[in-house]
């Protein structure tokens, strides 16, 4: 096996350091979450104190995705991607304190370089994607092989990020939480090492060093969708991060195991759909006979990439879903069945949805300081998460969560207005 990976190209060999990174760092923050959501409710917290707990996580999320953007054209993407692995080690070092030591301000900063190393390293992946795929070609082809990979890339992610979440809930129930941390941090600290030594020193490396005030986009087409992506992802936090665990905690009765199990499903199959993007947005064009590329190894019959009128159409199918949940749990005798199946569709089209954004905002990035591009729209996904992490803890406490649901559908349809405006090629 260890043959066979030498004998592959460089540019793929990259590719695969970056992923392996990228899968490791991603399992350990979804368990990292799940730990912190059930083991702090366990302890008796409120959901808005729980909410707060991933302030910082958030807010720096916005922060480092503008910085580190500049830092990643300036320096190279593997150094931002390292010093992602890294600083989660000692965000996770942070959290092995004796338990009384684990207030909230302390969890809080954990959790705030906790997002500052996850959003550097998720920008240095999706960065270095285009650059190891496209080699600055940009024919169909060439777009279709982009739009395949950044969906492979993502939907691995995700579902890993669900291995995550189950990893998590059964860590804690197997070893505590204190055990659960020193477990993944000794896997992390190993995973980091080996990209100090194996990746490549000049990957995305800018070729004239950028001026600071250059983090801003200047791009209406990467504006545009980064305004979109912000109320996209609040949609979807505004009730997923806080208000439905604690509700399937303490209104079905699921322990910790049911509860990271299922989301951890969840979030798994909402991977494998975005892995599939590309079958399901492309038009599928069989010929007998005809000549079929082949992209990564695999047969492409795919002949059409998404636009914007891709990401409009897309949006406005999922806006309707959770003000749909909402009314059918008020009424129905059996709000459990209502809010599994909705949520079951609710992923699968949200998941169309992020793929779609996810190779948008890499087909519209520049190829000479990606990360610059890569880390203005991911500062805008970050900005979502914050005001859709912050209100599912207090909408959930003072109102519940119907309410969570209804004003994911207000996000969801100002999302819709916005994508009005992407290009249409």
């Amino acid at each position: 096996m260890l043959a066979s990976i030498k004998a592959l190209p460089e540019q793929v060999r990259q590719y695969l350091i970056v992923t392996g990174n990228y899968w490791v760092f991603t399992l350990t923050d979804g368990a990292l979450r799940m730990l912190v959501v059930l083991h702090f409710h366990q302890l008796g917290y409120s959901p808005l104190a729980i909410a707060m707990l991933f302030l910082f996580y958030e807010i720096f999320g916005v922060v480092t995705n503008l910085v580190g953007g500049y830092l990643g054209a300036c320096l190279g993407l593997n150094r931002t991607m390292n010093l992602g692995l890294g600083m989660q080690v000692l965000a996770l070092a942070m959290l092995l304190v004796p338990t009384s030591m684990l207030t909230i301000a302390w969890v809080m900063a954990a959790q705030g370089l906790s997002g500052i190393a996850k959003d550097l390293n998720k920008m240095s992946a999706k960065s270095s994607i285009k650059l190891l795929v496209t080699s600055g070609q940009y024919g169909n082809g060439e777009q279709e092989k982009l739009y395949i990979w950044v969906a492979r890339l993502t939907g691995s992610k995700n579902a890993l990020k669900g291995a995550g979440f189950f990893l998590g809930g059964a860590l804690l129930s197997l070893f505590g939480f204190t055990g659960a941390i020193g477990i993944m941090a000794a896997v992390l600290v190993l995973v980091w090492l080996f990209s100090i030594v194996k990746l490549k020193k000049d990957l995305g490396k800018a070729k004239i060093k950028p001026k600071f005030s250059e983090i801003f986009s200047k791009s209406r087409s990467i504006n545009i969708l980064s305004a979109a992506r912000l109320f996209l992802f609040a949609a979807r936090d505004v009730w997923f991060v806080v208000a439905l665990p604690v509700y399937l905690a303490s209104q079905f009765g699921w322990d910790h195991y049911y509860v990271g199990g299922f989301l951890a499903l969840w979030v798994i199959a909402y991977g494998g759909i975005q892995t599939l993007a590309p079958r399901i947005t492309g038009s599928r064009q069989r010929n007998i006979g005809s000549r079929q590329r082949n992209i990564g190894g695999l047969q492409n019959d795919h002949s059409k990439v998404p636009d914007g009128r891709s990401a409009l159409l897309w949006a406005s199918l999922l806006t309707a879903i959770p003000a749909v949940i909402a009314l059918f749990m008020s009424a129905s005798s059996s709000p459990q069945l209502v809010l599994i199946s909705g949520l079951l569709l609710f992923g699968g089209v949200f998941a169309i949805n992020s793929s779609l954004h996810s190779y948008l905002i890499v087909s519209y990035a520049s190829d000479d300081g990606v990360s610059l591009d890569v880390g203005f729209y991911y500062m805008a996904n970050a900005m979502g998460r914050l005001l859709g992490t912050i209100l599912s803890g207090w909408v959930y406490q003072v109102a519940g969560l119907e309410a969570c649901l209804w004003i994911s559908s207000v996000f969801l349809a100002m999302t819709v207005a916005i994508s009005v405006y992407l290009p249409k090629r």
